[in-house]
């Protein structure tokens, strides 16, 4: 196929994006998909976006998503009619030329922007043929920050219109295992809050979001354009006052450490306030508001200094004093009376904060110096190099500067390569309605040192990222990651040295953690390189000259090894012949489808029309479903041994099946979970019986299953029952769609909807909405055998349903221990033992321990009430 290069470079500038959002009519986004992995606080996060041009002429369709400002891209493709096309990264100076080219013919040439506090948004579009289809797929990279003793997954969603199939699946997996788990944001409120399910079983946990078409439309932030908003995943991982968290595979490792049950840190901290004009009228009142709140949280046993600055410097008091309750009072007066006025000296107040801290050494403490400005400095030495060495010879490694930028008016990469230069870090404060809450926030990470001059030692290792830390505070995480010498465990030893208020405290363990095996060889080198580049991207700011050249370069080449779309780097992506260039930045802060053949042996297809549906691609129709009902029997048993038979004869006669078999009793095992972190229960079925999954009859929804012919294996078919005349088989090969006298055989993976009830299959699952139930049914492997096994992703608000999926997890009460194991249920004391169950409602089946009873006992009622005859 001919084909054409467009070059999509991510450039490090800020340009204005303009949206235009789609007209529902022209093109229909029928599937979006968000899959994000956490495995040691590292996520990969793929956006996949299935979009169907309806129209009879050639559209321009678009891909349109929000990501982390803190995130890497690192890959980006389109398919389209079965081609893939690909993006590459490539040094952002080769694609120079193309986005010179781009805007002297006015085409676009911002497509990755920031947008607000914490998101840049990405966007790019192409042509696609009349009643064709296209899938993007975008995946992006972060580490986690730990930020107040939690780490906060965000995922923006906004589709720009409802979609049917719309899912976001998050699985987080942490060796130290997860403390707690939960989830915020703006869509997971109200209306949606019944479309997420968390699961969460020591070391993993699995958050899913699937809300149906209707819900995305009657949010808080929905509308008719569909969804606009967060969802937001929170957790933190167990810990100790030990070494900390290391992994290690493939020579690399990673090491989180956050220790915690130590005690505080005394702390000497000076507010160095910005008073200039510009500060007038809402910044100053919201800075009066959160400096009060900030004075209330000083300890006793804290030491603070305050003034305000703008051509001159307005002390509270020249020197720091005990945070009493006269002293506490005294100051938020001050704060309280402070009034804008002149110029900006910030060379001038900065020496002097820095001054003070100097001026009061004390021994056992940890000193801070905050600085708060919303604009460039105007008065005194307004030469920024000067400013700035200026301040790193006063402060001398001594302290930490933080540097609070407010609004859009200041020089944020002064500020930012100020603070780093001097151990600290800078923070944008938005003008907003909250911008007190952002100021006491910020105040709030480095509100409770705990450790000073943290050194990282790592005997065996080399190409370290960071090792040294001027102070760790409560909340916050410190990590490093490295390469281990010769991949030779036997010399890898770890260690931290700190100081714990006048103590020096050394961490260490003989356990160097655990290898992470080969499955996920190159996942910790990727923590690596994308920690290193974040570091050397920062170090490129501080330096100047040769030495400045160096890092860009490191940054560079690993960035391009890696694939990280950085302000180092673009990315090159290949498009259909004739599209038009887009080039992409990342800012600053600041044909025909061929016919699909039938299943192998499968004769009675033979009779089979096929036709091809001109968006949804092949589907086979049947003419006879005698013959079609005939030929699912064949397909289900084969001539082979079958796990269970001690033998089994197929006949076929005039698409007849007849079996004569011996069978030996088979047995399936179900777990019923609990809402706490108690051990689930679990219970035996026996035999391949057929049992009520779910019935709605509000809905007039009734799904059943018949259970295989493997041990502890699934189900082999689940049937849909949807209103009068319309039914779904579901199996592992192939869906099956019965409306009234048409029944048609789907076997791709292309949105099916009959109805108000949709599915959609993919690799190794099937997704079905109906109204506000959703329900995925997952394939999963025993040996060489395939089963489904059903999950109900979203439970319908009507109390009135039944059946095993319906059940609500169970309560019960652990009586004794010896000789046996009782449990209370509804007042009945139940013999249990203990033993285990594969949990197949995850993708990646998992096996838990449980409380094993009978499926009376368990399910508090017969098991005859779940059994149906047919399906």
């Amino acid at each position: 196929m001919e084909r054409a290069l467009v070059q999509i470079a991510l450039f490090g500038l800020l340009l204005t994006l303009v949206t235009t959002l789609p007209n529902k009519d022209d093109w229909d986004i029928y599937s979006f998909h968000v899959n994000s992995t956490v495995t040691s606080r590292y996520a990969t996060t793929v956006i996949t976006s299935r979009v169907a041009n309806r129209m009879d002429e050639s559209k321009e369709i678009e891909f349109h998503v929000r990501i982390p400002k803190n995130a890497f891209i690192s890959k980006f493709k389109m398919l389209i009619d079965g081609q893939e096309y690909d993006g590459v990264v490539k040094a952002k100076e080769q694609a120079q030329q193309q986005y010179t080219e781009a805007v002297s013919r006015g085409q676009s040439a911002g497509l990755v922007s920031s947008v607000g506090r914490t998101l840049e948004e990405f966007k790019t579009s192409v042509t696609v043929a009349a009643n064709n289809k296209i899938t993007f797929e975008l995946t992006y990279e972060e580490l986690l920050k730990r930020k107040l003793g939690k780490y906060e997954l965000q995922i923006h969603a906004r589709p720009m219109q409802p979609v049917k199939d719309f899912k976001v699946d998050v699985y987080i997996h942490e060796k130290a295992g997860i403390d707690f788990i939960e989830v915020k944001g703006g869509l997971s409120t109200k209306a949606l809050a019944n479309a997420i399910t968390i699961t969460h079983e020591d070391k993993q946990a699995w958050v899913h979001f699937y809300p149906t078409e209707d819900q995305q439309k009657t949010c808080d932030s929905c509308g008719d354009q569909g969804m606009n908003g967060d969802l937001v995943i929170v957790y933190d991982v167990n810990r100790d006052t030990s070494l900390g968290d290391i992994k290690r595979s493939a020579g690399y490792f990673v090491h989180h450490f956050a220790p915690s049950s130590l005690p505080r840190i005394p702390k000497n901290v000076v507010f160095i306030i910005d008073q200039s004009g510009s500060m007038y009228g809402r910044k100053i009142h919201q800075t009066r508001i959160a400096l009060i709140h900030i004075l209330n949280d000083l300890a006793e046993d804290d030491f603070f200094g305050l003034f305000t600055f703008d051509s001159s410097i307005f002390h509270w008091k020249r020197e720091l004093v005990q945070a009493n309750k006269e002293n506490l009072d005294s100051a938020k007066k001050f704060a309280q009376d402070i009034e804008t006025r002149g110029a900006t000296d910030i060379n001038r107040a900065v020496l002097e904060g820095a001054r003070m801290l100097n001026a009061h050494p004390r021994e056992g403490s940890a000193s801070i110096l905050i600085l708060l400005t919303d604009g460039d400095p105007t008065a005194g030495v307004t030469n920024l190099e000067t400013i700035q060495s200026n301040v790193r010879g006063v402060i001398a490694d001594k302290f930490p500067l933080y540097c609070l930028g407010f609004g859009f008016d200041v020089n944020f990469e002064f500020l930012e390569k100020m603070s780093l230069q001097n151990n600290g870090a800078a923070r944008r404060i938005y003008e907003d309605s909250d911008a007190d809450l952002q100021l006491k926030g910020f105040y709030e990470e480095v509100a409770t040192p705990l450790l000073t001059d943290v050194t990282m030692i790592y005997a065996g290792a080399h190409n370290l990222t960071q090792t040294n830390f001027s102070q760790y505070y409560n909340g916050s995480e410190i990590v490093v990651a490295g390469q281990i010498t010769d991949n030779d465990i036997e010399t890898f030893n770890p260690q931290v040295v700190a100081i714990s208020r006048n103590t020096r405290v050394v961490f260490s363990d003989t356990n160097t953690g655990e290898s992470t095996g080969t499955v996920s060889d190159s996942h910790i080198q990727r923590v690596w390189a994308y920690l290193t580049v974040k570091q050397l991207l920062e170090k490129e700011l501080q330096f100047s000259g040769p030495e400045k050249e160096n890092v860009k370069k490191e940054a560079l080449e690993l960035s391009l090894k890696y694939s990280f779309v950085t302000p180092l780097t673009s990315m090159v992506v290949t498009k259909p012949l004739g599209e038009n260039t887009d080039v992409l930045h990342k800012p600053k802060e600041g044909a025909t489808p061929q016919a699909q053949q039938p299943p192998a042996g499968s004769a009675v297809l033979a009779d089979l029309n096929h036709y091809d549906d001109p968006v949804g691609g092949p589907i086979f129709q049947v003419v006879d479903s005698t013959a079609f009902l005939q030929e699912e029997r064949i397909s289900d048993k084969s001539t082979a041994a079958h796990p269970g038979f001690d033998s089994l004869s197929i006949v076929v006669a005039h698409g007849k099946v007849q079996e004569t078999a011996t069978t030996v009793p088979l047995i399936h095992r179900f777990l019923l979970k609990t809402e706490t972190r108690s051990l689930p229960l679990c219970f035996d079925v026996t035999g391949d019986v057929r049992l009520k999954l779910l019935h709605h009859p509000n809905r007039e929804l009734s799904v059943n299953g018949e259970l295989d012919s493997v041990a502890y294996g699934g189900f082999k078919r689940i049937v849909i029952h949807f209103k009068a005349d319309l039914h779904i088989e579901v199996d592992t090969q192939r869906i099956t769609v019965r409306e009234g006298q048409t029944m048609t055989l789907h076997t791709g993976q292309d949105l099916i909807t009959a109805g108000s009830l949709t599915v959609i299959r993919r690799d190794k699952e099937i997704d079905v909405a109906a109204g506000d139930t959703r329900m995925v049914i997952l394939i999963h492997k025993r040996g060489d055998k395939e089963f489904i096994w059903p999950v109900l992703r979203q439970k319908p608000s009507d109390n009135n349903i039944s059946g095993i999926l319906a059940l609500k997890p169970a309560v019960y009460e652990e009586m004794q221990q010896t000789p046996s194991t009782k449990l209370k249920i509804k007042d009945q004391e139940i013999d249990v033992t203990r033993s285990n169950a594969v949990d197949y409602s995850i993708v990646s089946a998992l096996t838990l321990d449980c409380w094993f009873m009978s499926a009376e006992s368990a399910l508090q009622r017969r098991l005859d009430d779940f059994i149906v005859t047919q399906l």
